[in-house]
C-alpha cells in the first residue's frame, strides 16, 4: 500500500513517440496551477535546456541537462562516454538534492530509463532517488520499463505509435 504522505510517481513508456511531451504537457498544467516543476533531461542530443523558450518558463519550469556533448552518447567512443557518465551521474544527483530540499511539486526525469539500460545508474540507484521524494510527484520518460520501478508507480502510461493504412483502418 503507498503512503498517502507520499509524491506520486508517474510513467511514461513504450515505443512510441510522445513520452516526452506527454510529460511537458503535465509540467505545463502543473506550472499554470501555481507549482514550481523541474525537468531534468537525459541522452537527449542537445535538449531543450538549451533552447531560448525554455528559459523563459523559469522560474514556474527549470529545465536542466548536464551532458555537455551535443552528440549522441551512443555515437560517443569510450572516453566521450565516460565524461558523460559523470555528468549524466551529477544530473541524478542534483535530482536526489531537488528532491530531498522539496525544491518543486513535480520533478520529471526524461529518458531517465534510457541511463538504465546503457548500464550508467543501476535500477537501485533510480529507486534510492525516488524513495527521497516526499510530497514531490516524479515523472519518468523511457522507451523500457523497469519492472522493479513500475512496482512502485501509481500510474504507468505506455505509448506506442499506430500504424494505419491509407483509406482504411486496420
Amino acid at each position: 500500500m503507498k503512503d498517502m504522505h507520499s509524491g506520486k510517481i508517474m510513467i511514461f513508456t513504450g515505443s512510441g513517440h510522445g513520452k516526452t511531451p506527454a510529460a511537458l504537457g503535465k509540467a505545463l498544467l502543473r506550472a499554470a496551477q501555481g507549482d514550481r516543476v523541474v525537468v531534468i533531461q537525459f541522452l537527449k542530443d542537445r535538449g531543450l535546456a538549451d533552447t531560448s523558450f525554455c528559459k523563459r518558463l523559469a522560474p514556474e519550469i527549470k529545465i536542466f541537462r548536464f551532458e555537455k556533448s551535443p552528440g549522441c552518447y551512443n555515437d560517443m567512443d569510450s572516453g566521450a562516454q565516460e565524461e558523460e557518465k559523470r555528468n549524466i551521474r551529477n544530473g541524478l544527483m542534483f535530482a536526489k538534492k531537488v528532491l530531498t530540499t522539496g525544491e518543486c511539486d513535480l520533478l520529471i526525469l526524461d529518458e531517465v530509463f534510457g541511463i538504465v539500460d546503457n548500464g550508467i545508474i543501476t535500477e537501485e540507484e533510480l529507486l534510492g532517488v525516488l524513495s527521497q521524494r516526499g510530497l514531490t510527484d516524479v515523472i519518468l520518460t523511457g522507451a523500457q520499463t523497469k519492472n522493479g520501478i513500475c512496482r512502485f508507480a501509481d500510474e504507468v502510461s505506455e505509448i506506442n505509435t499506430a500504424h494505419y493504412e491509407a483509406g482504411g483502418t486496420s
